[in-house]
């Protein structure tokens, strides 16, 4: 959605030379980790130009706020499969001697009243150390890796980051940003919604909000329905009812230069089931632009097939079968409530935002727009 001198004996202090300030090193890598409510994701990257390139990465399905609804607390099985799965990460860090990193937990650590004492337990067990961010860092993170994907003609842009555990939105107005400084505007946005552009044209964040329900999280509101087209059609109205207080869903909009981008594996698996790939190609998918007639093709087609039919999908996968229906009924909803039938397409997210953040911090980046 986080430094005394000692007194002196009475003599003139000498003059201390300052060695000159280091450069960075563009050879360094950077990690960025993003455990969820529902996946454990990683990425290892190294700067190239403006950019980066990845050179390693790592994807899990650890299902960590599974049963989180009911209980309030991680599970001890959930617990236990994430640890394993982070063992690994630590594997391939120590791997590529990886020594700039964040690793960062989201939804289902911030509800759980386990979550201190499951942070504790993977500092223990892996050494490795993850911090709980806040909804508003989560969402910024998003924002900014998708800078890329803004269109120059683009004034009103909402992103959309469906989680497991929540969904982040965020309205942006660039009226004020002359075309080519847009995408740049955006990035400029990782030093926080409100702030001092100083002598740039700035991005105005209008409205944002976290809503707490994601994938997971809304699948398991109706999981005693068992009716497949009825537990779809009451996991849309209920996420509708969650948006009532955001602003731009109450305020008149053009529809001319409005843009949504959705970054989410709900979103690439439509778009994967789209364009018909046996097997994923994220150059295809990332950046791809889907109407909403598209998009309701695609999901009328995974209501047909039931949920049989969508577990022997290879397009949605066996990790995503069991949540894609609750995630097209959030997205289905964003795209009836918004004046637009386009969706931009991001294959990334908040594990990018945390690379450029860092990135950005130590200037290994090259014309780097913030």
């Amino acid at each position: 959605m986080a430094p005394k001198r000692p007194d002196g004996a009475g003599a003139f202090p000498k003059p201390v030379e300052r060695p000159a300030p280091t450069p960075p090193d563009p050879s360094a890598l950077y990690a960025a980790l993003d455990l969820g409510t529902n996946s454990c994701r990683m990425l290892i990257a190294q700067p190239k130009g403006s950019q980066f390139h990845v050179v390693d990465s790592f994807s899990k399905s650890v299902q960590l706020g599974h049963g989180l609804e009911q209980t309030g607390k991680l599970s001890r099985a959930s617990m236990a499969r994430t640890v394993n799965a982070m063992r690994v990460c630590r594997q391939k860090l120590q791997r590529h001697n990886v020594t700039n990193l964040r690793l960062v937990a989201t939804e289902a650590c911030r509800r759980a009243r386990n979550s201190q004492f499951f942070i504790n337990q993977v500092k223990r067990e892996t050494g490795l150390s993850l911090e709980i961010i806040q909804p508003e860092e989560e969402a910024r993170l998003a924002v900014i890796s998708c800078a890329p994907l803004v269109s120059t003609k683009t004034e009103q842009l909402l992103v959309v980051d469906i989680g497991g555990g929540s969904t982040e939105l965020v309205w942006i107005d660039l009226t004020n940003v002359p075309k080519r400084e847009r995408p740049r505007a955006i990035m400029r946005l990782h030093a926080g919604f409100r702030q001092d552009a100083g002598p740039f044209a700035a991005a105005k964040v209008v409205d944002w909000i976290s809503v707490p329900l994601g994938v997971a999280t809304l699948r398991d509101q109706f999981a005693d329905v068992e009716d497949d087209s009825a537990r779809f059609a009451l996991m849309s109205w209920f996420f509708e009812e969650n948006l009532e207080k955001f602003a731009p869903s109450a305020m008149e909009q053009t529809r001319e230069n409005f843009q949504i981008i959705g970054t989410s594996g709900t979103v690439t698996t439509v778009a994967a089931s789209h364009l018909g790939l046996r097997r994923y190609d994220r150059s295809k998918v990332d950046g791809l632009r889907m109407t909403s007639d598209q998009i309701d093709a695609v999901i009328h087609g995974y209501l047909k097939q039931g949920a049989a039919g969508r577990k022997a999908d290879p397009r949605i996968g066996k990790d995503r079968q069991a949540l894609i229906m609750s995630g097209a009924a959030i997205l289905q909803t964003l795209m009836r409530l918004w004046p637009t039938d386009r969706l931009s397409v991001a294959d990334r997210g908040l594990r990018e935002g945390l690379l450029y953040q860092q990135m950005s911090a130590h200037g290994v980046l090259e014309d780097a727009p913030y």
